[in-house]
């Protein structure tokens, strides 16, 4: 599956930001989803997940409260809502998928697809 973020960008700190990907290829529902994000120095750190029909969630310690996951497989989208967004929120963000659907994986070798990530800058 090719998946392609978008929605990124340069924000202030207390704003929000929705961040999407789409998959194509083979339908989105046959695998978990998820986002992760790295700051520069920093590894790739789990930010959210989503089971393939959307029965089980999880997230990062650090955005627990702040940030929603969701998808639409109709649309082959996945969705990051983030809210009250903090200067230690800026990344790269990156959608990944892999399997089994059932399942939400919070490491990064636990997804086989990557997609080429989106900035997120959240500065004063």
């Amino acid at each position: 599956v090719a998946l392609v973020e978008s929605g990124g960008g340069l924000v202030q700190p207390g704003d929000s930001l929705r961040l999407s990907c789409a998959a194509s290829g083979r339908a989105m529902s046959n695998y978990r989803m998820a986002w992760f994000r790295q700051a520069p120095g920093k590894e790739r750190e789990f930010v959210g997940g989503i089971s393939g029909e959307a029965a089980v969630t999880r997230y990062g310690d650090s955005v627990k409260g702040r940030f929603t996951i969701s998808r639409e497989n109709a649309k082959n989208t996945v969705y990051l809502q983030m809210d009250s967004l903090k200067p230690e929120d800026t990344a790269i963000y990156y959608c990944a998928a892999g399997d089994p659907a059932w399942t939400v994986a919070t490491i990064a070798t636990g997804y086989s697809s990557w997609g080429q990530g989106t900035q997120v800058t959240v500065t004063s």
